[in-house]
């Protein structure tokens, strides 16, 4: 499985999806799973799956007539890189809130609640977070005089 981060649009990660269940699928799985779900065309299909090989997210071979296509890239790691970019996007001062506002969102089973739990409790507390933002990004550096 390839280990450095791979971006893929959200098109490319509904078909990600279909691969990484089937673990290896053609075209016309791909398309009938998602044609009408989507409202693709087999060409839309044919140009996410080309732009996922030329990104390396996915190696093809020939089998007759058809395209075989497999993941290189890992689920979870895919789930893990795209989680750490959107957070490199937000100030540090406010990761904590939107963990908890995504948490307040979304629906959550009695083992992921515990799953949860066990992390925080895992979690050691630090006694700030200072803000990681350019000057003018965020209010913090209005408020607290630069950090």
């Amino acid at each position: 499985m390839k280990e450095e981060p791979v971006k893929i649009s959200d098109s490319e990660w509904e078909v990600m999806r279909v691969i990484w269940h089937e673990d290896c699928s053609d075209a016309k799985g791909i398309f009938d799973v998602l044609g009408v779900a989507k409202d693709w065309k087999m060409a839309t299909i044919k140009t996410l799956l080309g732009r996922l090989v030329k990104k390396g997210a996915l190696s093809t071979e020939q089998d007759g007539k058809k395209f075989l296509y497999r993941p290189l890239v890992n689920e979870r790691q895919v789930i893990h890189d795209a989680t750490s970019e959107l957070l490199s996007h937000i100030c540090a001062k406010k990761i904590g809130h939107t963990v908890a506002e995504i948490l307040a969102q979304v629906e959550l089973t009695a083992d992921d609640i515990q799953l949860i739990k066990e992390q925080l409790t895992q979690k050691e507390p630090v006694a700030s977070i200072q803000c990681d933002c350019v000057p003018g990004q965020c209010e913090c550096h209005k408020k607290n005089g630069g950090m």
